[in-house]
């Protein structure tokens, strides 16, 4: 049983949702995407609730099911309210440097990184050493921020590195001298 799959979606003030064929595209204040899901499941809009139901009960679909569910859910949040993720840099010398569409990041080594955000995404430093990422689709939001963290993961000795804002880095103890 599917919990995720079962629930009934709400579709916020604002939002249309149209389904043609096996693709559903959603148009908000944000923007419009589209999302094609497998034949198997069935999307339907009755008012302002979308239901995901499934054909059979075989693994395969029942996956599908809660998956499809979870992808529409994020589109509607996405177009209405849209996804944000923060990083912070933590360490002497570290820090972002924002210009249009490209973020260049000192992060120790040496040589700076540069990175392009890409279409749809759109980055600012508040701070030398804190970075937001915004946009509507989940994923290419949580995709660009996990490889700019991917630069210099933070370490857990020293707890240096670029993180998410409010991520806990568990930290190790060093080594300690011989008596």
């Amino acid at each position: 049983m599917s919990r995720i799959g079962n629930r009934e979606l709400t579709i916020p003030a604002g939002v249309t949702v149209t389904i043609v064929d096996n693709t559903i595209t959603v148009k908000g204040p944000k923007g419009e995407l589209n999302y094609t899901f497998d034949k198997s499941i069935t999307v339907a809009v009755n008012e302002n609730k979308i239901n995901v139901t499934r054909a059979n009960e075989t693994k395969a679909v029942k996956s599908l099911h809660g998956t499809t569910n979870a992808l529409v859910a994020n589109m509607l949040k996405g177009v209405s309210e849209g996804f944000v993720k923060e990083l912070e840099a933590v360490g002497v010398g570290y820090r972002f440097n924002v210009a249009g569409n490209k973020v260049t990041i000192s992060a120790g080594y040496s040589h700076p990184v540069e990175m392009i955000a890409p279409a749809g995404i759109s980055i600012e430093a508040p701070s030398a050493t804190e970075l937001k990422v915004s946009g509507i689709d989940k994923q290419k939001v949580s995709e660009f921020a996990a490889n700019v963290r991917k630069v210099r993961e933070p370490e857990p000795y020293k707890g240096k590195g670029i993180r998410y804002k409010n991520e806990h880095v568990r930290r190790k103890e060093g080594k300690k001298a011989a008596k």
